[in-house]
């Protein structure tokens, strides 16, 4: 089998050859023998870190990544015997009408940091955006800052003076600011994956689409507390908020799912969590909300992927019914749910990815990670939708080291179910 059919036979829980690997990559170092030139216009560099283009419009990588990156970087992983996506971020569009102006304010107060704004001008007025702008070193391949205020981008959250929705008032201008995909996306799409397809097809790897934001868009434009009060004390404004991400989220997974080329519709999700959402605000707000995401997808005859780490023994069920056929991730580490329990309740009708986690591969403790591998192995193997994947990426601090014992365990224990 090659990769792609791999992946979508345990998708669909179809017999394969062996439980698939797979890794997302976040700015992970790699060893002299895994790295490039890459050419970017004139500049010619070594590529030393591996991204993917999941993180593009939402993250200011500190080196560009190209899409021959993207396809160098999955060659890389299928000669070490791993399977790979190819992954495309499907954008968004902003009403022609919508002018922004960009300022800086100095230090003034307490922290001593200027402050980054962006003033919209909608078709209903006008909506700021304020966030702190730290300027901290992030360390060697970490993603960084940007010198605007983006509208979707975690650095805000933690950094907003004054979000996006910073009252209910605010609500109906989101509606020109996540638009859904205009022509100019649609050529983009096309554009984009003239390249891939004949790449994808030579190779033999699926393409997954990052096509929805859901609660992750709702806190990047409330903050977490922000999205929390609105919720309770704002419901009619929250559902509004809700409306809005959902219908550019369906126009985003449409363009996605009528291109023939690709073959996962995924869904963000790590704002949705039990960390956040309480299960019955959960069910209040986003299970419609995912089931509308699935059904289209489903009507195209794609797979829906839904992405969540944490809270899964509460909110996996949920998102069965509603539809979701992959999950993204299964985490033992930092959620804690047993693998024998995820096994219980979600294998036998949902695919599950993960089983192993990042942290456990930066203690490049052998021990650690063989258990941790030969666990979820046994557990989730059998049931023929069960996907190797460290959590939820390999980041700048990850060790190939780690990495390297993962892949040899896995080959190891693969086959002796």
């Amino acid at each position: 089998m090659n990769s792609k059919e791999r992946l979508l036979a345990t998708w669909k829980g179809q017999a394969t050859d062996h439980i698939p690997l797979t890794f997302q990559c976040f700015g992970n170092p790699v060893p002299q023998q895994l790295r490039w030139t890459s050419r970017d216009q004139e500049d010619a560099r070594e590529v030393r870190r591996w991204y993917t283009k999941r993180l593009e419009h939402i993250h200011t990588l500190p080196v560009p990544w190209t899409l021959e990156d993207e396809f160098q970087r999955v060659r890389s992983w299928l000669s070490l015997g791993v399977d790979d996506l190819i992954d495309v971020s499907i954008p968004w569009s902003v009403h022609p009408e919508v002018r922004w102006t960009n300022f800086r304010r100095e230090p003034n107060g307490a922290k001593p940091y200027p402050v980054l704004v962006r003033e919209y001008q909608t078709p209903e007025g006008t909506l700021r955006h304020q966030v702190h702008h730290t300027g901290e070193e992030m360390g060697e391949g970490w993603v960084i800052q940007p010198n605007q205020v983006s509208l979707m981008e975690d650095f805000n959250i933690p950094r907003g003076v004054e979000h996006a929705v910073s009252s209910p008032e605010d609500v109906p201008h989101i509606r020109y600011l996540y638009a859904p995909p205009d022509k100019e996306a649609d050529q983009w799409l096309d554009q984009r994956m003239e390249r891939i397809v004949p790449f994808a097809r030579e190779q033999g790897v699926a393409v997954q689409a990052w096509a929805a934001f859901g609660m992750d868009a709702v806190v990047w434009l409330c903050g977490t507390e922000g999205a929390i009060l609105l919720a309770m004390d704002e419901p009619k404004a929250f559902a509004e908020l809700m409306e809005i991400v959902t219908a550019t989220d369906l126009a985003r997974i449409e363009l996605a799912a009528r291109h023939p080329g690709i073959d996962l519709i995924v869904e963000r999700g790590w704002y949705s969590s039990t960390d956040f959402w309480s299960p019955a605000l959960f069910d209040r707000y986003l299970v419609d909300h995912v089931r509308r995401l699935a059904d289209l997808s489903h009507r195209y005859g794609k797979l829906f992927c839904y992405t969540v780490t944490t809270g899964v023994e509460v909110l996996g069920p949920r998102l069965i019914d509603a539809g979701v056929d992959v999950l993204y991730f299964i985490d033992p580490l930092l959620d804690g749910i047993p693998m024998e329990k995820a096994r219980d309740l979600l294998s036998s009708r949902m695919c599950l990815v993960g089983g192993a986690n990042a942290i456990t591969l930066a203690t490049r403790d052998r021990k650690m990670i063989e258990a941790e591998v030969c666990q979820a192995v046994a557990a989730l193997g059998p049931s023929e939708r069960f996907i190797l994947h460290p959590i939820d990426a390999l980041f700048p601090d990850t060790p190939w080291e780690g990495v390297e014992m993962l892949i040899e365990v896995w080959q190891k224990v693969r086959s002796g179910l």
